[in-house]
């Protein structure tokens, strides 16, 4: 693109961009919907003025990163990032779902302007933390997206120009994070979507064989895996299963027993004390053992494949201390609304151990992740305040926006 084109498309972006921030009004004319929707969030939530991006605690990034399947699909395919970074002068980052970037590399220039604004791994990149960025847009929406110049909110990335890319689990579609390559905006180049779109897919190819349920490997061949948390999700293969709520939670007793369960345990655990056959259980089983290829054995009840739940995942996490990891892998309660006893026991206790986790090793982050899922726990956020210390003399970059949950859980109260 022609040096004097790209001027003007900057020009034209800073005029859009300073209406806006006069509130003159028809700036839906000049800029993208979803460039505007942005910047209105990101006015609600930060002053322009904004010198860098927020960082993460070091040690719960270092904690998330460390062992994921995005680092070991980075490393694999990282001599061909450092060459994109390097050939393009660009600076290559990769992030979590929630925008905050894990690994970073960057071409000599952009490598210094990069560390000027906090785009370092522990960054904050989400729009509420530093404003209007392709990362963010390329989250939000699933889908690439690219930010140029002033569309930016911050005037600190100006002269950017940012195109990222979503990155998936291949197998079960999660989302991982995005992958983005910026430089300065006099050298952007046509093609600088598709490339950001060829590097995310090429970490994904790069992902373990052996798939990962949230950054711990859980079967190296095809098998069960279960998401219990907050949302139900079954996948065999990686394909997705279709179940009703009762198969769904005698799939998951006998997935979190993986020994077998009798069918006198399998009936107390999950009826109770309802009147209900022992016939119409094993009419459940005989469905459930059809949808599943045969691979569910009788005497004891016992799954016959590798298998994965989310509720093992964080509990083991939570044994080895990972307490940022957990949170990150807790999508909220185990099957909320369950009538299974044992099940809606298994899920007072995760909570337990997580709320537990939290107030002995409060990180800020891990304790705003939690309080999107308990709005209502004040005694997290105030145990987190106290922990904090000021940095540099100012307080800790995390306390207004713990304290803004903390008036929302006192005000509920």
């Amino acid at each position: 693109m022609a040096r004097a084109e790209l001027q003007a498309r900057r020009t034209e972006a800073v005029t859009a961009w300073a209406r806006f921030m006069e509130h003159a009004g028809d700036v839906d004319r000049l800029v993208r919907p979803e460039i505007l929707h942005s910047w209105t969030r990101s006015e609600a939530a930060l002053p322009p003025s904004v010198e860098a991006a927020p960082l993460a605690d070091e040690s719960e990034t270092a904690s998330l990163w460390k062992g994921s399947p995005l680092q070991v699909a980075v490393e694999r395919v990282e001599e061909e990032l450092r060459r994109t970074a390097e050939d393009g002068d660009l600076v290559v980052a990769v992030t979590d779902p929630q925008t905050r970037i894990l690994w970073t590399y960057g071409g000599r220039v952009m490598r210094r302007r990069a560390e000027s604004v906090n785009f370092v791994a522990g960054g904050r990149w989400d729009d509420r933390s530093v404003g209007t960025n392709a990362l963010d847009l390329a989250n939000r929406a699933d889908q690439p997206s690219m930010v140029f110049s002033a569309e930016h909110y911050a005037p600190i990335v100006h002269n950017w120009v940012c195109w990222a890319a979503p990155v998936h689990d291949p197998v079960s579609g999660v989302r991982l994070g995005v992958l983005d390559i910026s430089t300065t905006w006099d050298r952007t180049h046509p093609i600088g979507l598709a490339t950001a779109r060829v590097l995310a897919t090429l970490i994904e190819q790069a992902m373990p064989s052996s798939r990962m349920l949230h950054g711990d490997e859980v079967t190296a061949d095809p098998g069960l895996v279960m998401t219990l948390l907050g949302t139900a999700e079954t996948r065999i293969d990686g394909q997705r299963l279709l179940l009703n709520r009762r198969q769904t939670e005698v799939l998951a007793l006998l997935a979190l027993h993986p020994e077998g369960l009798s069918l006198d345990q399998l009936h107390a655990m999950l009826y109770g004390d309802e009147a209900v056959t022992f016939s119409t259980l094993k009419a459940e089983v005989s469905h459930l053992r059809h949808a599943l290829g045969g691979q569910l054995a009788s005497r004891p009840y016992r799954l016959l494949m590798p298998i994965a739940t989310d509720v093992e995942h964080v509990l083991a996490l939570l044994r080895r201390g990972q307490v940022a990891a957990a949170l990150d892998a807790y999508g909220g309660d185990l099957l909320p609304g369950t009538n299974s006893p044992a099940l809606a026991e298994m899920a007072d206790y995760l909570a337990v151990a997580v709320r537990e986790a939290l107030l002995a090793d409060p990180l800020p982050d891990a304790v705003l992740r939690y309080s999107e899922l308990a709005p209502y726990d004040s005694e997290v956020l105030e145990v987190c305040l106290a922990s904090l210390p000021a940095v540099n003399g100012r307080a800790h970059p995390a306390v207004p926006l713990l304290r803004a949950r903390l008036a929302i859980a006192t005000s509920a109260g």
